[in-house]
């Protein structure tokens, strides 16, 4: 099973949410997809026994049997080739190894060659299976890597995808095929608006979501009334309150702090029903 925990924008809380999830569920599993800054590793301190590395196809022009054509430019929808004089010039940082332009080049011009783009991490920490994907400096694109650490990820665990923020290629990466994402926002404008465009996002690939409300308090009303509108549950609240940002700062888990672990009890428990419900109107179909 797949929970994606995603946020419309950075700094809502859904690191916060989803390890105390991954630590408080059953057979659980964590899995941080924010491949270019991943930092569930602060708050499980897993020890990492095996790194392996990442490795995506890019092109290689060959120039003796390139007739300038142009056809492999014309097909490469991310403009990471282009024709300059009637030679082909190759952009790889803006390349997604598709393979289109090999396939499309009648002159065998095209070769395939191998590039290292970062790493995926896997060790244990806080009592569960960590793994995490570490994009390298200067690499634009992380997708490639988030596909491989979930083509890793047992079916029989609760893996707890830790997202990217917003609602880009690595986002849509890490969340398509999850069974439920948990949404966490909090309660201003700016929370609320992007909220607007995680919940876009997961009803445009059909999953079903839930809301966390993180500093909860003032301003919840404004989140509540666009739930009721989308017909999404809220899971649970989290208060906006300073021992918790201390707790944070530190490192710590709020799911083993005795004034806050509640909050996040509660989460996990309204998450498992959510879940059981789901399941039971899969199987009804």
């Amino acid at each position: 099973m797949l929970i994606s925990v995603l946020s419309g924008k950075g700094g809502t809380g859904k690191t916060t949410v989803a390890v105390n999830l991954a630590v408080l569920l059953k057979n659980a599993c964590y899995v941080d997809c924010d491949v270019e800054e991943p930092n569930g590793h602060i708050f499980l301190n897993p020890v990492y026994s095996k790194s392996e590395r990442v490795e995506v196809m890019v092109p290689a022009i060959v120039k003796e049997k390139c007739s300038g054509c142009g056809e492999c430019v014309r097909f490469c929808y991310f403009n990471a080739l282009a024709l300059v004089k009637g030679k082909v010039l190759l952009f790889p940082e803006v390349c997604h190894g598709c393979g289109g332009c090999i396939h499309v080049c009648t002159q065998n011009a095209v070769t395939e060659d191998k590039k290292d783009i970062g790493r995926i991490d896997t060790g244990v920490g806080g009592g569960l299976e960590c793994i995490r994907g570490v994009l390298e400096i200067g690499e634009p694109v992380g997708v490639p890597i988030i596909k491989k650490m979930k083509a890793g990820l047992r079916e029989d665990r609760t893996n707890i995808l830790d997202c990217p923020p917003g609602s880009s290629c690595t986002v849509v990466g890490a969340i398509q095929g999850s069974s439920y994402a948990v949404l966490v926002t909090e309660p201003t404008n700016f929370g609320l608006h992007d909220l607007e465009i995680a919940v876009r996002l997961v009803k445009k690939l059909g999953i079903p979501a839930g809301v966390v409300i993180n500093r909860s308090g003032e301003g919840d009303e404004r989140i509540e009334e666009y739930c009721n509108t989308e017909g999404i549950p809220v899971l649970g609240r989290i208060p906006f309150a300073r021992g918790i940002a201390e707790v944070y700062s530190e490192g710590g888990l709020l799911a083993e702090d005795a004034r806050y672990s509640k909050y996040f009890e509660e989460i996990a428990h309204r998450l498992e029903e959510v879940l059981s419900r789901e399941a039971a109107c899969y199987y009804k179909r």
